[in-house]
């Protein structure tokens, strides 16, 4: 059993930055795939990044990549997702994620058995 705990969310001005973190409980956690999923008002979960259980395989989304950077510290059952040059359609609520089986590059969120709560980012124009 994995819990997640997200921090870090908030209102930000477009061209901002902002830090996310995902405290993560339970045995398997530094063997497990991590990503991150958000969701906006009226649309679908989308996929944003992921990362594997060493950090050496990360996946971005096309929109997020250059901008975004997934990150783990297996030491502090910790990921980050480190989001910069924010915009507007960045708005969303943010779930981390965690799998022991997903590979590093999994993007549905079928693949993933462990979500946290989120954390609402929202960027003004």
């Amino acid at each position: 059993q994995v819990q997640l705990v997200e921090s870090g969310g908030g209102l930000v001005q477009a061209g901002g930055s902002l830090r996310l973190s995902c405290a993560a409980s339970g045995r398997t956690f530094s063997m497990n795939t991590m990503g991150w999923f958000r969701q906006a008002p009226g649309k679908e979960r989308e996929f944003v990044a992921s990362i594997s259980w060493n950090g050496g395989n990360r996946d971005y989304a096309d929109s997020v990549k250059g901008r975004f950077t997934i990150s783990r510290e297996n030491a502090k059952n910790t990921v980050y997702l480190g989001m910069s040059s924010l915009k507007p359609e960045d708005t969303a609520v943010y779930f981390c994620v965690s799998s022991y089986y997903a590979s590093s590059g999994a993007q549905r969120p079928n693949d993933y058995t462990y979500w946290g709560q989120g954390t609402q980012v929202t960027v003004s124009s």
